[in-house]
């Protein structure tokens, strides 16, 4: 808990998507669609707070606990390096970064809606292997690998689950909003904190080579 108490945009954070998809989950199921990123009436009838609100709500328990695990494990590390305010903007960014490449792949699909903070989620965790490319992660919580590796494959699989995915789909893992929340979060990591991100990065991977 001290941990959170020094992280204090990580501890907001936090509670936010706690309470929000909690109460929309236990109490009120219509705001998990009232909220959803719908790209279509984004774009019919100009409902551009979706951009944001999608980022709170979730489609179940395990959802939202993956995604509080991992801002919970690696958003205090990250507040630490970059500051609160920082952080924030990386957090939000990436989210925007998701949704705005969400927005151009399914702005015609009037069936597609995607919920949930994985997005920013993603871009917190590349913004970490960035600064720390060889650290081990537990991936699903069990198989080991460096974080280097790691980024590669979610990119790879990404952009084939991407390709694969059939139009009008409903359901299923928003792999656009991952993608994009990754590549935003290295963007603004890289612009916020320049060249920290670039020179820690570097470093690493020449102490891989010898």
């Amino acid at each position: 808990m001290d941990v959170l108490l020094q992280s204090p945009t990580t501890l907001a954070l936090l509670l936010l998507n706690l309470g929000i998809s909690g109460y929309a989950m236990l109490v009120d199921l219509r705001l998990i669609d009232e909220l959803s990123f719908r790209p279509v009436r984004i774009r019919e009838q100009g409902e551009y707070y979706r951009f944001l609100t999608a980022g709170f709500v979730h489609g179940g328990g395990a959802h939202l606990a993956f995604n509080m695990i991992t801002l919970y494990f690696f958003g205090p590390q990250l507040e630490r390096l970059l500051s609160p305010g920082a952080f924030l903007v990386l957090y939000f960014g990436s989210e925007f970064a998701a949704h705005g490449l969400t927005y151009l792949m399914h702005r015609t699909d009037p069936q597609y809606a995607a919920v949930g903070a994985s997005g920013a989620i993603s871009g917190v965790l590349f913004a970490f292997c960035l600064y720390f490319p060889l650290r081990m992660l537990g991936v699903m919580m069990v198989i080991p690998m460096p974080a280097i590796l790691f980024a590669v494959l979610y990119v790879v699989v990404s952009i084939y689950a991407i390709g694969r995915r059939q139009p009008g789909t409903r359901g299923g893992i928003a792999h656009e909003a991952h993608l994009g929340g990754a590549l935003g979060g290295v963007l603004l990591t890289i612009l916020i904190d320049y060249p920290r991100p670039i020179n820690s990065f570097l470093r690493e991977m020449q102490s891989l080579l010898g």
